[in-house]
């Protein structure tokens, strides 16, 4: 299976705009690892088209909180349907197991010793002050980690999680991530 792992920052947040809609938001930097090449991609804004192509040849988009917030904002700049493409969310096979949210720091350090190195707020002020270069760092990182929890999980069938000061296993039912769906993309590509 290729699968593209990837994360999104973004200009704005919630407040700015007036709404909870990830849409209503515009992307600062994305990043993204494939799996086929090894490969990790960061760009800004104005190089987002470069994305298009590796995206379409994946088997499935991987992320954290990434079908409630990643693919919907990047739908809004992909000249297709990111929606038709097989999307893996670890944060809502987590949910599904757990019950509810955790975050990907605190999955990230029980389960591989990773850390995310800055969040979201500080990616918008980063932005605001044109330090594209800290914002790609820090999203690329991001993709790191979740590739990391994402390649665990799906070696062991469970992630770990800080419960307090203790670790505790959370079983996740990846059954569902292998299996191939037919995503012949080509709306951007030139054929």
């Amino acid at each position: 299976m290729r699968y593209v792992v990837f994360d999104l920052e973004t200009q704005n947040i919630f407040e700015d705009v007036g709404s909870s809609d990830p849409t209503s938001l515009d992307i600062s930097v994305a990043s993204l690892y494939d799996s086929a090449t090894d490969q990790y991609t960061t760009v800004a804004i104005d190089e987002l088209h470069k994305l298009w192509p590796i995206i379409e040849a994946a088997d499935a988009l991987v992320g954290f909180n990434s079908n409630h917030f990643d693919v919907p904002l990047l739908n809004k700049y992909y000249p297709g349907d990111l929606f038709s493409i097989k999307s893996i969310d670890l944060l809502e096979d987590i949910k599904n197991s757990l019950g509810r949210r955790i975050r990907l720091d605190n999955v990230a350090s029980a389960t591989v010793g990773a850390r995310k190195s800055a969040d979201g707020l500080q990616a918008v002020r980063w932005w605001r002050e044109g330090k594209i270069n800290e914002i790609k760092k820090y999203c690329e990182q991001d993709v790191r980690v979740t590739k990391e929890v994402f390649e665990y999980a799906r070696q062991h069938g469970h992630i770990l999680y800080k419960d307090g000061y203790r670790k505790k296993e959370l079983p996740i039912d990846t059954s569902g991530w292998e299996v191939l769906q037919d995503t012949s993309l080509t709306h951007t590509l030139p054929f």
